[in-house]
This record gives structure tokens, C-alpha cells and sequence, in this order.
């Protein structure tokens, strides 16, 4: 009994240093991340081998592991870029970005675990620069967002390729311009459509008044064949036609043919 606490100590060490040894030998991956396994002796990062994957590793303890979020994540960014004439534009976009999962040990050997500073802000910028100083300000504000949004993602896109970063999209939030230039934009535009709306109802206009010329014109050349076409027997006989219509009506009580002037029936009624 009085060797019990002398082999009990040594037991409680043991299990006390296999703890400290398991919890320096194990790494837990959470949801969305990827894990980069450095061996201390073995040179260094290993690429030639997929990422630990999401759950629970035991390692060596002389090696570490670096994590990774492997998600698609968000970038903001404000900047201050110069239009083709040399006036000074706001941009405020957003990039949806994302380490390529099978390629995260080469990201952090070649570029490190500040990636986004060294890779993907500076593409941004740059290729920002380069597709706003393509436009006037008039452009940007009106007629061109869409396609500035896209040619900063394409370039955005050609600089991050072989950078072992996915790029999914380049938002553009907010074009500002200066305050008289954004001023003298919006006086254009309102006496362009002014302008614009004057030039319809002229157009309306006229085409109404081309209406009615041609109604006008119309109902003359009709006169003007069916005065042609009514010849003095032509006349008779609609007089005869219509007067014998009319002795049909109890009102007439006596028709005395060829009568009338030029030979039309004439109807005597009780007066």
C-alpha cells in the first residue's frame, strides 16, 4: 500500500503528458476551411498532397498547420480613379473572391496568409484604373456602369489568373462625380429630353395636320369625280326615281309627269 503512490505518480505524468502530446498533435478544421500542413523537418509546406479537409487531424508535434477559409468572401472598396479627361471619380465596388481549394498549400507558400493585400486589392485597383480612364464622366454617369462592372471584372480576372484565386464577381455600388460636374450632367440631360419631347409634339403635330390634309384632299378628288360622273340624264332619272318615291307618301295626291323643270315629275299635294 505504501508503493501505491509511488507508482500512481508516475501513471498521472504519463497520462498528463499524452494529453498535452495529443492536444499539440491535433487540429480541428471547421465548416468552409482548408488546412495547410508545414513539416518542420520534411520541407516545409507540402503541396504534393490535397488539403486537410473539414473535422478533426492528428499531426506531428513539431508541425503546424495553417487555415484557410476556402469560402467565397467579400471584398470593399473605395476608390479614387481618373476619368479620361482627367476629372477625378469615386468608385465604390465590391469582389466576390475565394482561394482555389486544391491549390491553398501553393497560395500560402508563394503569396502568404495576407493574399488579400498582396493579390487582390492591388488587381482591383489596378484594373479600375485602367477601364474608368477609358470614359468621360458623362459616360460613366449615364450609359456605361453596366459595362465598366464587367471590363473590371474581366481585367480584374486576366491579373488574378494563376494567382490560386477564384474570382466571382466585380460589383460596382457607386460612380461619383464631382459635385459641378454631376451638376451640369443633369442640366444636359434635362434639356435633352426637353428637347426631345418638343420634337415630338412637332412631329405629332405635323402628322395630325398631314391628316387632315389628307381627309381634305380625299373628299375633294370624290367631289370632283361625282361631279364628273353626273350628267343631266344622269340627273333625271335620280329626280324621277325620287319623286316617285315621294308620291308613295300619303301627303302627295296628284303627280304630273315631265311638269316639272327639265322634264322631272311635278307632285301637287292638298295646298
Amino acid at each position: 500500500m505504501e508503493k501505491l503512490p509511488k507508482l500512481t505518480i508516475p501513471v498521472i505524468a504519463g497520462i498528463i503528458l499524452l494529453i498535452i502530446l495529443v492536444a499539440k498533435s491535433s487540429v480541428t478544421i471547421d465548416s468552409g476551411h482548408a488546412g495547410v500542413l508545414y513539416r518542420t523537418f520534411n520541407n516545409g509546406v507540402v503541396t504534393d498532397q490535397p488539403p486537410l479537409d473539414e473535422g478533426f487531424h492528428i499531426i506531428a508535434p513539431w508541425n503546424r498547420v495553417f487555415v484557410y477559409e476556402v469560402r467565397q468572401q467579400e471584398l470593399s472598396e473605395k476608390m479614387q480613379v481618373l476619368s479620361s479627361n482627367g476629372l477625378e471619380i469615386k468608385l465604390d465596388a465590391s469582389a466576390w473572391y475565394q482561394p482555389i481549394y486544391s491549390d491553398v498549400a501553393k497560395l500560402h507558400q508563394e503569396k502568404g496568409e495576407d493574399y488579400l493585400q498582396r493579390v487582390i486589392q492591388p488587381a482591383i485597383r489596378s484594373a479600375a484604373r485602367s477601364v474608368v480612364g477609358r470614359y468621360t464622366p458623362e459616360q460613366l454617369y449615364s450609359t456605361k456602369r453596366d459595362a465598366i462592372q464587367e471590363e473590371i471584372f474581366e481585367e480584374t480576372k486576366k491579373i488574378l489568373d494563376k494567382q490560386y484565386v477564384q474570382l466571382n464577381e466585380i460589383l460596382v455600388r457607386d460612380v461619383t462625380l464631382p459635385p459641378t460636374i454631376k451638376d451640369a450632367i443633369e442640366r444636359k440631360l434635362r434639356q435633352e429630353q426637353e428637347s426631345l419631347e418638343y420634337e415630338f409634339r412637332l412631329v405629332t403635330a405635323d402628322k395630325e395636320a398631314q391628316k387632315v390634309r389628307i381627309e381634305a384632299q380625299g373628299k375633294a378628288d370624290a367631289n370632283k369625280i361625282l361631279s364628273a360622273s353626273l350628267t343631266d340624264k344622269i340627273l333625271q332619272d335620280k329626280g324621277i326615281d325620287a319623286t316617285l318615291e315621294l308620291a308613295k307618301s300619303p301627303n302627295a295626291k296628284v303627280v304630273v309627269v315631265g311638269s316639272g323643270e327639265s322634264g322631272l315629275p311635278l307632285i301637287l299635294g292638298d295646298n
